[in-house]
């Protein structure tokens, strides 16, 4: 888990994000495709178990990403054709982009600006008889407010999707994200705390939703009496056995990963909190956040999009940390939305920054990003 020679010296950009792959994991995985049994197979199978395990859930399966993971929820759950899911208007466009794929509308409801997930103040307000689901979104790897969602799908009988790409190993008052919901969905990107490339998860506690995933991502087929047959419109939403090992091995060193993270965290949280012009990531006595991103807000006046330009000319790589949906092209036009619908999720879009994070960082890395952050938060970058 040491940062390479280029990046001790200063040589190399330091990236917004690298993955970590164990070396006996890389091993594993060439093995794997010297056998020649590269589709799901033992290791994904293995793989749901570690995962079952480590959530404390009965059922993990798993699919080729986070967004199919979404799509299967969905799916598995009957959301169709006039029917209404509530999503947080702040967050990756594949959170709502599944919705409208099964014939369904999303329903945005604002985010808060202290830990960027959906307001569970404002969800009620947006329930009609049409709504079917809510897919809180852990974004940044931090916890919503799972109490108050809790409540509010128990009281209108709604599904709770948790969309917890970012949340593998959050929790909220100890328990586990992704195990609240009807279903969890996670995703192993490589900018995720473990990266199979692709890849992702659904996990649950509901046996016949779980087997009905299993179903669709596999074209639809069950085996009866060693014969194949179709009994519904699936997909191909597998994850490769070489991918899994790749998870599998990362998975049992996953809290040495996030406990680096929330060091690397509190690093930034003690040198950026003295620099003027920067809101540094809110803390909650009972949510554990992995910190996926490390994400900042810059005050207004403050010209972000320069601001990530020189960062990157002086050897540093940012980013924006998520989208307001209805800023863009598609959900605006579609559903005539306004900029002032949902504020917060607009400034959070346009004055939210990613800065570096993950297990290549050094603490000299995080000096470094402090000190040009703090040179580069003048006149010059204001509005």
């Amino acid at each position: 888990m040491k940062a390479s020679k280029e990046q001790q010296s200063g040589s190399e950009m330091v990236k917004l994000a690298q993955p970590y792959i164990p070396e006996a994991a890389i091993e594993k995985a060439v093995e794997v495709l010297k056998s020649g049994n590269l589709i799901q197979g033992r290791y994904v199978r293995e793989f749901e178990i570690a995962l079952e395990e480590y959530l404390g859930v009965k059922n993990a399966i798993l699919v080729s990403s986070g967004t199919a993971a979404l799509h299967l929820s969905l799916m598995a759950l009957g959301i169709k054709q006039g029917d209404e899911v509530i999503v947080p208007a702040f967050t990756f466009p594949a959170t709502a982009n599944v919705v409208v794929l099964v014939g369904a509308r999303p329903v945005f409801v604002d985010c808060t600006l202290a830990d960027f997930c959906i307001d569970s103040a404002k969800i009620e307000a947006a329930i009609t008889d049409r709504t079917k689901a809510i897919i809180p979104v852990h974004e940044f790897g931090q916890s919503a407010e799972m109490e108050s969602l809790t409540t509010l799908v128990r009281k209108y009988h709604l599904a709770m999707i948790e969309d917890a790409a970012c949340a593998l190993g959050t929790e909220y008052n100890n328990q586990k994200i992704g195990t609240f919901g009807t279903v969890g969905c996670f995703s192993f990107h490589p900018r995720k705390t473990i990266t199979t490339g692709e890849g992702g998860a659904v996990v649950t506690n509901n046996d016949t939703i779980a087997e009905t995933i299993r179903t669709l991502r596999n074209h639809g087929i069950v085996v009866r009496n060693d014969t194949y047959d179709f009994v519904c419109a699936g997909g191909n939403y597998r994850m490769t056995d070489f991918q899994a090992v790749l998870g599998l091995y990362q998975l049992s060193e996953i809290e040495a990963f996030v406990g680096r993270r929330i060091t690397i965290a509190k690093e930034y949280d003690n040198k950026l909190s003295k620099i003027k012009g920067i809101t540094i990531p809110a803390e909650f006595t009972n949510r554990r956040n992995v910190y996926q991103t490390y994400h900042i807000l810059v005050d207004d006046g403050i010209n972000r999009d320069r601001l990530i330009h020189r960062l990157k000319d002086a050897g540093v790589e940012t980013n924006l940390g998520a989208q307001a949906l209805h800023c863009l092209t598609y959900y605006k036009n579609t559903y005539d939305y306004q900029d002032v619908d949902f504020p917060n999720a607009a400034k959070a879009f346009r004055k939210g920054m990613a800065l570096p994070i993950g297990l290549h960082l050094t603490g000299k890395d995080v000096q470094l990003i402090a000190e040009t952050l703090s040179g580069l938060m003048m006149a010059p970058n204001r509005d």
